[in-house]
């Protein structure tokens, strides 16, 4: 067996040379926690910063065990502590996001030899089922910096039933535990502040981690993004880059990519930032303007005729994925055809695609017949598609860049009887979907460090027995400053399936914010010629390795897009 070939089998199981490398890097530790150049866990205080929402008295109602203990004020960073003896057990919960491995390294870290990390296997149903594992240095320190969630897995399991509640008090009970800490989006991090309340009486602390690579958990200065955003982006950034620049070599190809984002746009605007292509969707525009369907397609057209009639007979589309649901016709279409089909699923999934067919078109009224009937006929199919256990359309499974494309096609072949330039233009497309593609590469620097500084606050506060309080950071620029947010001051009501439910409020793109209005202010450049950015591949070293998201970066008003969150230290 040659030199070669052994090297080769030594990369087997996590040890490409990338892999290994990566697990060597340094990453920066805010000041903070380290003492004398080690890292060390900190005791927190009560700030004089309370946060509230409109909904709050409701919310006392509802959590007054957990705003006794909290006040809801946010809580700084105080002094060095040395914690011993206590058990603490985390979790991922909802869909992968790069930086998870690097906030389990982080409690690690924090608890020291002296305390005790178990690991829950596959998110809230392994909790559920007392499914826990001891997470050794050994074990942990083989997945710095790296992507995925595999150490632990995940999954979507709601923990909301009495029956759940006492399962859970169980496994607290048999485990011995002191604290659990939830790595999750806004519902994982609504169900962490649940189980704070229920497990109160029990003392045992629950602590959220903002994780989605959406972008829709943040709060201003407060929580400027989750992890996992800034290396999702710049994945869908460097293909949507590799794109744009093969349409400006081939000269003949209209891409429409649609990108991850259904309850929010923050991806394809960060994405836009970046690469500048001709045009970008953004769904919270759509919405606040009232704009339709035929309005949006109207307005693409437009875009390529101007640029074909410079002989550019290329570009790409920027689409999130959920724009669907912000057109409020379709809104109101969709929710009608819900409704109908909900009432009448026994008898609707019994029928043929004629007669579902025949039994919509009988059941809307005549405004939404109309629209339902403009739509390509594979999208109107796809609308007939059998709803969820709610009632609600599947609509993951819509490719809306094909919607899109197809009534582009249809508009641009109407103006070609009107607009002399386009007789001879050819309307090539191709189509894309940008999704499980940004969730678990290796994190960018950024997201490596935040999610390691994220996870020592949240595994100190497990040792100080904080209780429902989400990690946070700001301050990115200027050496990190570390928080802690009180889950009940995040809370709202949102009618969910017919009922009120306590929420934490999705963060949608504000089209007063910055980052928004720098968008606004350049995107009819980018439509009218090619001044796109091929951005490349995510960098660990160097001078683009240091960036924060340029979103995040204007709308915290910083200089520049670098990022210093203190001390470069070596976790390995």
């Amino acid at each position: 067996m040659n030199e070669l070939v052994q090297n080769l089998i030594k990369m087997e199981n996590h040890h490409s040379l990338f892999e290994d490398f990566i697990k060597n890097l340094s990453v920066p530790v805010v000041e903070t926690f380290l003492n004398k150049g080690k890292i060390n866990p900190i005791s927190f205080k009560k700030s004089d910063h309370i946060l509230n929402t409109k909904d709050q008295s409701a919310v006392a109602e509802a959590f007054p065990q957990s705003i006794a203990l909290s006040e809801n004020k946010i809580l700084v960073a105080d002094s060095f502590i040395n914690v011993e003896n206590l058990r603490v057990a985390v979790l991922f919960s909802g869909g992968p996001a790069s930086g998870g491995h690097n906030i389990v390294v982080g409690i690690k870290k924090a608890l020291g030899e002296k305390n005790t990390l178990l690991g829950v296997k596959a998110g809230p149903k392994g909790l559920l089922a007392g499914d826990f594992f001891e997470l050794t240095d050994e074990l942990v320190l083989q997945v710095v910096n790296t992507g995925g969630f595999d150490l632990l897995g995940s999954d979507r399991t709601k923990i909301k039933t009495e029956e759940q509640f006492e399962k859970v008090k169980e496994v607290v009970n048999h485990y011995q535990l002191d604290a659990i800490i939830i790595v999750g989006g806004d519902d994982s991090n609504t169900n962490a502040a649940i189980l704070a309340e229920i497990l109160a009486p029990q003392k045992v602390a629950v602590i959220g981690v903002p994780k989605t690579i959406d972008g829709d958990l943040q709060l201003g200065d407060l929580l400027p993004i989750s992890f996992g955003f800034d290396t999702a982006t710049k994945i869908y950034s460097e293909m949507v880059g590799n794109i744009l620049q093969d349409t400006a070599s081939s000269l003949k190809y209209w891409h429409f990519v649609k990108i991850m984002g259904r309850a929010a746009s923050h991806v394809a605007l960060e994405t836009a930032l970046q690469t500048k292509p001709a045009y970008t969707i953004i769904s919270e525009e759509i919405k606040e303007k009232n704009k339709s369907l035929q309005t949006v397609v109207n307005e693409i057209a437009e875009v390529i005729i101007k640029r074909a009639g410079k002989g550019i007979n290329h570009g790409l589309v920027l689409i999130p994925e959920g724009f669907i649901e912000f057109i409020p016709e379709m809104r109101v279409l969709l929710s009608e055809m819900d409704h109908t089909i909900g009432h009448n699923v026994d008898d609707f999934s019994r029928m043929d695609k004629s007669q579902k067919y025949q039994f919509i078109i009988a059941s809307l009224n005549q405004e939404n017949i109309s629209l339902y009937k403009s739509l390509p006929p594979n999208i109107q199919e796809m609308l007939l598609l059998d709803r969820d256990s709610h009632g609600n359309l599947p609509l993951s499974q819509i490719p809306t860049e094909m919607l899109v494309i197809e009534m582009v096609s249809r508009r641009i072949s109407e103006q070609k009887k009107i607009i002399p330039h386009l007789e001879s233009f050819k309307f090539n497309t191709m189509n894309h979907f940008f999704g499980y593609e940004g969730r678990c590469g290796a994190p960018t620097l950024f997201d490596a460090a935040y999610c390691l500084n994220l996870g020592l606050v949240a595994g100190s506060l497990a040792l100080s027995k904080y209780t429902g309080y989400m990690a946070a950071l700001t301050d990115l620029q200027h050496g990190g400053r570390i928080q802690a947010l009180p889950l009940t001051g995040l809370l709202n009501i949102e009618s969910r399936h017919g009922k009120d439910e306590f929420v934490i409020e999705k963060a949608l793109v504000k089209l007063d914010s910055q980052a928004f209005l720098f968008f606004a202010e350049r995107r009819n450049i980018w439509a009218e010629s090619d001044v796109f950015c091929s951005p490349g591949p995510r960098q660990l070293l160097g001078i683009t390795a240091k960036q924060v998201p340029i979103s995040v970066a204007l709308n915290s008003g910083y200089s520049d897009l670098s990022f210093n969150l203190g001390q470069d230290i070596q976790l390995n």
